[in-house]
Parts: structure tokens; sequence; C-alpha cells
């Protein structure tokens, strides 16, 4: 598989989807699922039952889990794609647009 161009931590704005336009820091990236997790975004809701550990019941959100196609980079507000360049000696991912070596 090729290398991560999104990681934990990331600025990411969301391209499709329900939650199209938003931005959000990665929480979790899952590579060999194709995934990431981005706070704030794609809000799952779950019903629960009342159990003795939480005896009020009621509706817990957590955040879901993306295709790591519906995200971007965000630099200054928009989206970008990412390159690898040997800067140095070392591979960085450098924003396409600016130029900027993405930290990580």
């Amino acid at each position: 598989m090729a290398a991560a161009k999104i990681k934990k931590g990331d600025q990411v704005i969301v391209l499709s989807g329900k939650d199209k336009g938003k931005t959000g820091e990665v929480v979790r990236a899952m590579p060999k699922d194709g995934k990431v997790v981005v706070s704030g975004v794609n809000i799952a809701v779950r019903h629960k039952k009342p159990t003795q550990v939480n005896p009020q019941g009621g509706l817990e959100r957590s955040e879901a889990p993306l295709h790591i196609s519906k995200v971007a980079h965000v630099v200054d507000g928009k989206p970008t794609r990412v390159r690898f360049e040997e800067r140095d000696g070392k591979k960085v991912r450098v924003a396409v647009k600016t130029g900027d070596v993405i930290n990580g």
C-alpha cells in the first residue's frame, strides 16, 4: 500500500456527503481500511437502553469513520492534494497548492 498522505493530527476538509465543507482534525487514521475519524464530523447517534452502569440510558453520539477519499488536507481554508518530495535527504509531505511542507 502507498504511503499515508493523511495522518493523525492533520487538518482536513470534507469533500462530499452530509458534512461537506466542514473542517476538523484527524483523531484516528486506519490505513488498512482506508478510513479516518475526524473530530466533529460524521456524528453517529446510538440509542442506548438504561443499564446498571448507565441507569439514564439515552442517546450516545460518537464520530464514525469516513473514507479517506472524502477528505483532503486543508491549507488556508481550501483543500489541497499532497505529494511526496525529498528535502534534505528526508521524504516529506508537501501541499501541492502552496509547496509548504506538511508537518508530521
